[in-house]
C-alpha cells in the first residue's frame, strides 16, 4: 500500500511539473542537428505555444536556427507573441515571408502591436503588409498612442451593443456575427455617440430572460480606462478592483478598444521581473538566451558604478589604518559588521520597493513604516549585538572588543533598516524608479556606516 501511495505521489509530481522535459529538449535539438525534420515536427507538435517559445529561448542560436529551418513553417502567431523580445527579431528574420504573414494574421491586434513595436522599421512594414487593410489600420492606430500606455496594450476587437437592446436581441446578434473575438468576457453597452456606459458579463447575459433590458443587468465593476493611461496603472487597477476586462476610451471618451485580464497580468509580471533585475543591478532586458558579449555589456555599467561607490568604503577604512595595524583582529571582524548590515538593508529595501509597486506604501503611511523599520532595526541590532558581542569577548578575551562589536552592530542595523525604506521613498518622490539604484545606495550606506562605526569605536575604546 505504501509503495502504491508513493507511486501515485510520484505521478502527481510529474503531472504538476509544467516545465519542459530536458530529455525532450535534447531530443529536439539532436533531431534538428541530424536534419530530421519529421522527428522535430513530431516532437514539437503536442507542445503548447508557450512551451515552444521557452524551447526556442533556452537553446543556443545555432540550435535555434536548425530548429526553425526544419520546423519554422509550422510556427503560429501565438508562439511569436510568447517569445522574449531579445530573440523575437531573430526568429522573425528566420521565417519565410508567407509563413510569417500567416502567423501574424491569427493574432489579435494587441498581440500584433506587442510583436512589432520594438522591431526595426523594415520588419514592421513586412508584418503590416501581411495584415488585411482593416487590421492594418487598427494596428497603426494603436501604435500612435504613447509607448507603455493603455492604447498600446488594448485590443481593437470589441463586442458592443446599443444601450437600448434586450438580452434576446444581443444573443441573436452574437449568433449572427462571424467576426467575434476568440475570447471576450463582457458585452459593452454604448450610447449613440459610441461612449461606453456599462457592460454585461456573458454569464449574466445567458442566464437572464430574453426580454430583460441590458441596462438592468450591468455590472457594478464597470470603469473606463484612458488610452493614455500608463500600463502600470492599468495593471494596478485590474489587480486592485478584480477586473476581468475594461473598455478603453480616447480623449473624447469614445470607445476605442478593450484590455483583458491576461494582458494586465502580463504587465504585472513584467514589472515584477523588471524590479527584481534592477534591484540586482541587472538590465531589465537581460535574458538567458543573450550571448556573453551582450550580457557583459548590460552588466558592466552597474559594476563600474558599484566600483566607485565601493571606493567610499575603502576611503573610510584607510582613515583607520593605524587602528587596524594596532589590532589586526579588527580586519577579521570588519566583514561581519558590513555583511549583516548589507543583508538587513536588502531585506528592508525589498519590502519597501514591493510596497511602492503595489501602492501600499505612500505619503499617508510613510512615517509609520519608517518608524516600524527604525524599531525593527534596533531590535535586530540588539539581538545581533548580544550574540556577536558575547562571541567576540570570549574568542579574543577582551570585553571591550565585544562592546565595540555590539554597538557597531546596533548602529549599522538601524542605518540599514532606515536606508532600505528611505532611499526608495526618496527616489520615488523624485520621480525615479526606486528599484533602479536603491540597491547601490543602500549597500554603500551600510558598508560606509558599518566600517565607520566599527573602526571609530575601536579607535576610541580600544586604543
Amino acid at each position: 500500500m505504501a509503495d502504491e501511495r508513493t507511486e501515485r505521489a510520484d505521478d502527481g509530481r510529474e503531472e504538476e511539473d509544467y516545465g519542459l522535459d530536458p530529455d525532450l529538449i535534447a531530443g529536439i535539438v539532436a533531431a534538428a542537428a541530424e536534419g530530421d525534420g519529421a522527428r522535430v515536427t513530431a516532437l514539437m507538435e503536442p507542445l503548447h505555444a508557450a512551451d515552444i517559445a521557452d524551447l526556442l529561448e533556452q537553446v543556443s542560436p545555432a540550435e535555434r536556427a536548425d530548429i526553425l529551418r526544419l520546423w519554422g513553417h509550422e510556427i503560429d502567431g501565438e508562439v511569436l507573441s510568447e517569445l522574449a523580445e531579445s530573440i523575437r527579431e531573430e526568429v522573425i528574420a528566420a521565417l519565410p515571408r508567407d509563413v510569417l504573414a500567416e502567423a501574424v494574421r491569427e493574432l489579435d491586434s494587441d498581440d500584433v502591436v506587442d510583436l512589432i513595436e520594438d522591431l526595426e522599421e523594415p520588419q514592421q512594414e513586412q508584418i503590416l503588409k501581411a495584415l488585411d487593410a482593416g487590421d492594418r489600420a487598427a494596428v497603426q492606430q494603436s501604435l500612435t498612442w504613447p509607448e507603455y500606455s493603455a492604447g498600446r496594450l488594448m485590443q481593437r476587437e470589441v463586442v458592443t451593443a446599443p444601450e437600448h437592446w434586450t438580452v434576446g436581441e444581443t444573443i441573436d446578434f452574437l449568433r449572427r456575427d462571424q467576426e467575434l473575438p476568440d475570447q471576450f468576457y463582457h458585452v459593452i453597452l454604448v450610447d449613440p455617440g459610441h461612449h461606453p456606459i456599462g457592460y454585461v458579463t456573458l454569464g449574466k447575459l445567458l442566464s437572464s430572460p430574453r426580454t430583460a433590458q441590458l441596462t438592468a443587468i450591468t455590472e457594478d465593476s464597470f470603469r473606463t480606462i484612458s488610452a493614455r493611461q500608463e500600463e502600470g496603472d492599468v495593471a494596478y487597477a485590474f489587480n486592485q478592483y478584480h477586473l476581468i476586462s475594461a473598455p478603453v476610451v480616447d480623449d473624447d471618451d469614445r470607445l476605442v478598444g478593450v484590455i483583458t485580464i491576461d494582458d494586465a497580468m502580463s504587465v504585472l509580471d513584467e514589472e515584477h521581473e523588471e524590479d527584481m533585475l534592477r534591484l540586482a543591478g541587472v538590465n531589465d532586458e537581460s535574458h538567458v538566451s543573450d550571448g556573453p558579449l551582450t550580457t557583459a555589456r548590460q552588466r558592466l555599467p552597474w559594476l563600474v558604478i558599484n566600483l566607485f561607490t565601493a571606493s567610499l568604503s575603502a576611503i573610510v577604512i584607510s582613515r583607520f589604518e593605524h587602528t587596524i595595524a594596532s589590532l589586526v583582529a579588527l580586519a577579521a571582524l570588519m566583514p561581519i559588521v558590513a555583511s549583516t548590515g548589507g543583508i538587513a538593508g536588502t531585506q528592508s529595501l525589498a519590502v519597501a520597493v514591493r510596497a511602492l509597486a503595489a501602492r501600499d506604501l505612500n505619503s499617508s503611511n510613510a512615517r509609520r513604516v519608517v518608524r516600524r523599520e527604525l524599531f525593527a532595526g534596533l531590535l535586530n541590532g540588539l539581538g545581533l549585538a548580544l550574540i556577536l558581542g558575547s562571541a567576540g569577548a570570549l574568542i579574543f578575551g577582551d570585553i571591550r572588543i565585544g562592546v565595540v562589536l555590539g554597538i557597531a552592530m546596533i548602529a549599522n542595523q538601524i542605518v540599514a533598516a532606515l536606508g532600505g525604506v528611505l532611499v526608495p521613498l526618496t527616489l520615488d518622490k523624485l520621480g525615479l524608479d526606486p528599484a533602479l539604484a536603491s540597491g547601490t545606495f543602500v549597500t554603500t550606506m551600510t558598508d560606509v556606516m558599518g566600517f565607520f562605526a566599527f573602526l571609530g569605536l575601536a579607535t576610541v575604546i580600544l586604543l
